[in-house]
């Protein structure tokens, strides 16, 4: 398996810069993989976009370091639980955690920027988990499709249900939102 610290040197080496001054640092598809998050990442007090996709990262550390971080994309790993992101809660503004194991949305609440939450693909099964992003007002972009909650939906049904869960958001799964659809995930607000 490979560590953060060796590859953050392998990416210094490949391209003949500093990690700690780069803005984008990707650490994707290592191979070896990466197993296991560690303390080195801290360096990167520059980024703003750490891509650790496709590895077998399996829980998310502290990033006390990364003041700076908006972009955190960890798609195609092994992460059950959404965590540790308090340090970059004011920073964050994508995270890209499809095709992992997550089953819960806890560890979302407190990133008041985040725009943007890619995660499908992963195990969330209950629709009340998606309440925990209704506090998210910049929250507009999500991808949920590949959960179990999608299953027996429609695809139009499924898009109305995270609606009414999170009504502030304006693309679902890809697609913008229409009227109709807002109008069908708030029949209240129609009748009024």
């Amino acid at each position: 398996m490979t560590t953060c610290s060796q590859a953050i040197k392998n990416w210094e080496a490949k391209n003949e810069a500093s990690a700690e001054e780069a803005t984008v640092v990707k650490l994707y598809c290592q191979m070896p993989p990466i197993a296991k998050l560690d303390n080195s990442l801290n360096s990167l007090k520059n980024c703003e976009q750490l891509s650790l996709s496709t590895n077998c990262i399996d829980r998310i550390i502290p990033l006390a370091g990364m003041k700076k971080l908006k972009i955190l994309s960890l798609g195609r790993n092994c992460i059950k639980k959404i965590e540790k992101l308090d340090d970059v809660a004011e920073s964050l503004e994508e995270l890209w955690i499809s095709y992992n194991q997550v089953t819960t949305l806890d560890g979302l609440s407190n990133l008041s920027n985040l725009t943007r939450l890619y995660m499908s693909n992963n195990s969330v099964k209950s629709w009340a988990e998606l309440d925990k992003l209704t506090g998210l007002e910049e929250l507009t972009d999500v991808l949920f499709m590949g959960n179990p909650i999608y299953e027996g939906m429609s695809k139009e049904d499924a898009r109305i249900e995270v609606l009414r869960h999170i009504p502030q958001v304006s693309k679902i799964d890809g697609d913008m939102v229409k009227p109709t659809e807002r109008d069908a995930a708030n029949p209240e607000a129609v009748a009024a």
